[in-house]
């Protein structure tokens, strides 16, 4: 290692303008000290924060009461920014179903019918089975589903 990497500004500079640092040595060490300098930063960057992400979706939210859903036959609403619609299961009494009314054909909201059983899609004619499996239409794949209970009188979901 030369000698002048150890050295003081003001005696590098001192150095350097007399000749005793070459223009590609003073390249090399910028471009070494750039390099050294973003490295903490790019491994920041790449490195995930899970111990966050696990914490923050362990936790349900309480979308409404069973009362309500009883009353109404499904539950709307928005849990961490994510739509989430909430029907019962009708084969598991205690049980219920929650996923994302958007429609995976085309983005559209999905309505509950609640005669039929299905969330309708009122674009395409898109349908769907309570636990968001495709039953007809043009929808490539099924709605996003999320892990849901009921906790008392409460109906809670995960996102």
């Amino acid at each position: 290692m030369p000698a002048w990497v150890c050295l003081p500004l003001s005696e590098a500079k001192a150095l350097a303008s007399s000749g005793g640092m070459k223009r590609r040595e003073f390249t090399n060490l910028l471009g070494l000290g750039l390099l050294a300098g973003s490295l903490p930063v790019a491994i920041a960057a790449c490195q995930s924060d899970s111990t966050s992400e696990a914490e923050g979706n362990s936790e349900f939210t309480t979308l409404g009461s069973m009362a309500d859903l009883v009353a109404q036959g499904s539950l709307t609403g928005t849990a961490k920014g994510q739509d989430l619609v909430v029907v019962r299961d009708s084969s598991i009494s205690d049980a219920v179903l929650a996923v994302s009314p958007i429609c995976t054909h085309a983005g559209c909201t999905v309505d509950w019918d609640r005669a039929q059983e299905l969330f309708v899609c009122p674009c395409h004619g898109g349908r769907f089975n309570p636990d968001g499996t495709v039953s007809g239409g043009p929808p490539p794949k099924p709605l996003t589903t999320f892990e849901a209970k009921i906790e008392g009188d409460q109906v809670l979901v995960k996102v």
